[in-house]
């Protein structure tokens, strides 16, 4: 009973007011000195945009839950261009729920978190791969509420939190008031953005327009049943191929690590298996710097010091490392990084020119949801000084 579509992903930068600069370069004059020491000392080192996609899978949602899977990977390389007006750029975290399905608890409110904020785009699509549909209640009051109390939304005042939630019922359903809600999400600076599948002023008479209203979030109304049109193009077979290599350069350790490894391939496969379009745009994903694995792979966890080598055990390493020296495996590891650094610069450049292939050949708009979600991620952005390059 629900229509979603062509999701994902999402969304974008950190926000800085006036007090404690990041986004906003005109930080407020400090009193004094102790005053400027102490708000340096208390700022956060990371700042984030953290995502909570609330999805329906009542039975007329497949279509909604395939577009989810395709337009993932578009939404996390618009994110990749985002930055704060010092240009910084800001880390990304999503999380998953899915709600009004009969397979999920009745005591629950028929509602799941399916994965909590996460920064792994290999695992947040390996949920996403996951989801099935079944008829349902729909409790939008409750999923949003369930969404506020288990999430880690942190008390950074400029990081930027979103809750984008989709489906064509009645908002007001269940027990738990939309608004009180709405009330609590705006209290902690959470946006809730509504996404109603159906009719614009239906939307509107069922409280979705309200429920994002109340936060000062978008209110979207999709046609679920749209198709997307992919463009072929002519680099698309060459990134692919560069995408085989790219996979080539991790350097799994640990029993996480093989874990990993063999996620990444499936999730590659998953992704070629819907289209070749969207092996492509995964491909282009794992070339940008959302793509980290510090906790499988040697050469990001080299790179940002989580791990020193001579605290690894000979079997945590790949065949072929082990029984090496700390000063072999620090070579192999910098090869391996220059290979990659090589092999992503090529996809970004090939990427460059598909994207000027499809602006010239694109006859029509891409998927109104991937549209919808954009839209209010830059204009909800913009009112902290975020802007794309």
């Amino acid at each position: 009973m629900k229509h979603l579509k062509n999701l994902l992903g999402i969304t974008f930068c950190l926000l800085i007011t006036a007090t404690s600069y990041g986004c906003d370069l005109k930080a407020k004059e400090p009193t004094s000195t102790a005053l400027t020491t102490k708000s340096i000392t208390e700022k956060p080192a990371k700042q984030y945009v953290k995502i909570a996609l609330l999805l329906d899978t009542s039975n007329s949602m497949d279509g909604l839950i395939n577009q989810a899977k395709a337009q993932l990977w578009d939404i996390v390389n618009e994110f990749t261009h985002a930055k704060c007006g010092n240009d910084s750029r800001p880390l990304l975290k999503i999380s998953l729920y899915e709600y009004g399905n009969d397979n999920l608890s009745s005591r629950e409110g028929y509602i799941r978190q399916v994965l909590g904020f996460s920064s792994d785009l290999d695992e947040i699509s390996e949920k996403l791969f996951s989801l099935t549909t079944n008829g349902g209640e729909e409790y939008c009051g409750q999923v949003i509420q369930t969404s506020l109390k288990q999430l880690d939304w942190g008390k950074n005042a400029d990081d930027l939190k979103m809750i984008f939630i989709a489906g064509n019922e009645p908002f007001t359903q269940g027990k738990l008031n939309y608004k009180d809600a709405a009330t609590n999400a705006k209290e902690n600076d959470v946006i809730v953005n509504t996404i109603f599948c159906g009719n614009y002023e239906q939307g509107i008479s069922t409280m979705w327009k309200n429920g994002a209203t109340l936060t000062g979030g978008e209110y979207m109304a999709i046609d679920h049943n749209k198709q997307i049109v992919h463009i072929d193009t002519p680099y698309d077979d060459i990134i692919i191929k560069l995408n085989s290599k790219l996979n080539n350069t991790y350097i799994s350790y640990g029993a996480l690590g093989r874990q990993k490894k063999a996620m990444q391939s499936m999730q590659d496969s998953n992704a070629a298996e819907m289209e070749a379009a969207v092996a492509v745009k995964r491909s282009v994903s794992k070339s940008s710097r959302l793509y980290k694995n510090s906790n499988w792979d040697l050469v990001d966890a080299v790179e940002d010091n989580e791990i020193v080598l001579s605290e690894l055990d000979d079997n945590d390493l790949p065949e072929e490392l082990q029984g090496k020296s700390e000063s072999e495996i620090n070579i192999y590891i910098k090869e391996k990084k220059e290979e990659r650094d090589a092999v992503q610069k090529q996809i970004q450049e090939l990427n460059a020119k598909r994207e000027a292939y499809i602006s010239e050949n694109q006859k029509e708009e891409t998927g109104e949801l991937e549209n919808a979600l954009l839209s209010a991620i830059k204009t909800q952005a913009a009112k902290k000084n975020y802007k794309w390059d």
